[in-house]
């Protein structure tokens, strides 16, 4: 059990330059450190066995007798350790001598891999697409091999500032199945190095859609002319896991469990990775890679929202900006004079309400333009009442007040249902009278509906169907709630102080669809979470499912992970399964749900963005 992750390990090492006695001891503390840590892989840095400043000295018979009997200790000592180990030393082929990865496992060399761009033009060949058989260690030698760690986990090596070319080695790999990169390099510091490296690493493991694992040289490096920083990073498509100390005077491990399940859903997804047989693929003894305590995975509990401050306002900034210019741009293709908008005091019309406005303000009309609706029910309480109302007066837009009672008290009695039976019928019949008074007012006054549900309750079916499921054009279709709230209090930090007081109460006030009576004190009965659970849950498993395939018992497994002390393990399981069911059950509502802006990589849209069968069984997914 592993959860389709692999625990790997970057370091850089307190070394001796030309002294493989001595650093041979230092990587054999490395692989013992990372042993007792269940690492996986652990990747040391390019030429870690020699130092990668020897300069000519490489060519002495002398250092590199010392490095392979270094290396030879260093192959027998990995027996029965279960860990693939990347260490760096030179390869003497003939008349060539070559810039070398050795990968050890279990006693032995699964392959050795040429540096691709030697740039030590006066030391080490290029291999070009040569493969040599070794017989000493009975594998192969190229630049242009991946291997199969099995399970789903493929290595590739990149060596150095090969990451620099135009045509990266990485991405070639990638292209041939390797989803976990590793970067032995010797890169020396100057002014702005470090970012730009890191920017780098960050934008190739998006493009390849693959973890990457770069281990830098150290400060005991050579100073003859330049000096390293010893810089370890872990990232995972576009993101770090594990960054370690620069400049360090002592050795330096960073470990993460990469999650290589959710890179090959990714890659499965992408039309630009349909793998090729121009590389070889080495296969051979696979990784034993029993490991599920997650210790070295870091978790977003929400997942659409960042956790910087400053990211997250910019981020809210933006998907504002996408809504009301989405909106606008449909409001003046079809020559609406204007919007109609149910306004209940909840978040997710008050969303819809803030879009509708900013998007008439981009349009040169006015806020009065917008025809908001207030239509009190049978659980409508004074406090959403009252906040619907103000949160209208302080906008500017026309205010209507139509009352649901009297009609749903006609409909019921037209098909003999008795309202003192607060059932579904109950409900969605003030669902549906509400949309049909929205739909006839925009025929009337020539306007579109704008609809205010958001993507959590569209992927519960949390909805009317036909009813508050249904509208011209839904702003929040793919926000989920966990989002909707942080919008709202980015238009309430930018917004005059009244418009910021209604909307700081509408963010306290509970999340319900008050289509049941209030309880005895008047304040709000129908709670949404008490029916489908946490919101912030339901969030991580739609975005964790619907974005990465993750199975029931990995959803788990990672939501214990994320909410650590706020839910325990058997909160989680009890929501998982209802979760997983009403997924299912709901996607009926989705085929057929009207156009809505996507705003990010999780969206619901049956036109091209979950497709998805309506009677499809969700037995196999939650046993």
């Amino acid at each position: 059990m592993n959860y389709g992750m692999i625990r790997v390990a970057s370091a850089s090492l307190k070394l001796k330059v030309a002294n493989p006695s001595y650093n041979k001891e230092e990587i054999k503390k490395a692989i013992d450190k990372a042993v007792a840590e269940d690492v996986r892989i652990l990747v040391t840095p390019e030429l870690s066995l020699t130092g990668s400043t020897c300069g000519d000295l490489f060519f002495t018979k002398a250092l590199q007798q010392s490095a392979d009997a270094a290396l030879d200790e260093i192959i027998e000592y990995t027996k029965d350790k279960n860990i693939c180990v990347a260490v760096g030393a030179p390869y003497a082929l003939r008349s060539a001598l070559y810039n070398c990865v050795y990968l050890i496992q279990d006693g032995w060399v699964k392959e050795i891999i040429a540096k691709h761009y030697p740039d030590e033009k006066t030391q080490f060949s290029t291999i070009g697409d040569m493969d040599y058989y070794v017989e000493k260690y009975d594998c192969h030698i190229s630049s242009n091999t991946v291997i199969d760690l099995g399970g789903g986990a493929v290595l590739g090596v990149e060596i150095g500032d090969d990451l620099l070319n135009a045509q990266p080695m990485s991405g070639m790999l990638a292209s041939e199945g390797a989803n976990i990169i590793i970067n032995p390099i010797a890169s020396v510091e100057c002014v702005s190095r470090a970012n730009y490296r890191k920017s780098v690493i960050k934008t190739q493991s998006v493009k390849c859609i693959c973890a990457y694992v770069s281990a830098g040289a150290s400060v005991y490096e050579s100073t003859t002319n330049s000096v390293y920083s010893g810089a370890t990073y872990i990232a995972e498509n576009g993101k770090f896991f594990a960054e370690g100390e620069r400049y360090s005077r002592e050795s330096v491990m960073v470990i993460a469990d990469v999650d290589y399940e959710k890179l090959n859903t990714l890659r499965r997804k992408s039309a630009g990775f349909a793998e090729t047989d121009d590389f070889a693929i080495t296969e051979g003894q696979p990784i034993e890679n029993e490991n599920n305590d997650l210790k070295y995975r870091k978790v977003d509990a929400l997942p659409f929202i960042p956790d910087d401050e400053n990211k997250r306002r910019e981020r809210c900034q933006e998907i504002f900006s996408i809504q009301a210019n989405a909106l606008a741009r449909r409001l003046d293709h079809i020559g609406s004079k204007g919007c109609v908008i149910g306004i209940s005091g909840g978040l997710d019309s008050t969303l819809a309400l803030l879009v509708s406005v900013e998007a008439l303000k981009i349009l040169g009309l006015p806020a009065s333009d917008i025809i908001a609706v207030t239509m009190p029910g049978f659980g409508t309480t004074g406090r959403t009442y009252n906040n619907a109302i103000e949160l209208m007066k302080a906008l500017g837009v026309s205010i209507n007040e139509i009352s649901i009672k009297e009609a749903c008290l006609q409909h019921f009695k037209d098909i003999g249902h008795n309202p003192d039976v607060t059932d579904v019928t109950y409900e969605n019949a003030q669902a549906r009278e509400r949309t049909q008074i929205l739909f006839d007012m925009a025929n009337k006054y020539g306007s579109l509906v704008v609809g205010t549900g958001d993507l959590s309750e569209l992927a519960m079916g949390w909805c009317t169907f036909s009813g508050d499921h249904m509208s011209m054009y839904g702003v929040n279709a793919t926000i989920p709630k966990t989002l909707v709230r942080y919008l709202v209090d980015y238009v309430a930090s930018v917004s005059d102080e009244t418009t910021k007081d209604i909307l700081i109460d509408i963010l306290e006030t509970p999340v319900s669809p008050e289509l049941l009576p209030p309880d005895k004190d008047g304040n709000i009965a129908q709670k949404s979470e008490e029916k489908i659970g946490p919101y912030e849950l339901l969030d991580f498993f739609i975005y964790n499912f619907v974005r990465f395939g993750y199975d029931k018992e990995k959803l788990i497994a990672l939501a214990t992970k994320a909410f650590e002390g706020k839910y325990d393990k058997a909160t989680i399981e009890k929501w998982a399964t209802p979760f997983f069911k009403r997924f299912f059950i709901s996607q009926f509502k989705r085929s057929c749900s009207p156009d809505g802006v996507k705003v990010g990589s999780v969206s619901l849209s049956p036109r091209g963005d979950w497709t998805m069968p309506s009677d499809a069984f969700f037995d196999d997914f939650i046993d």
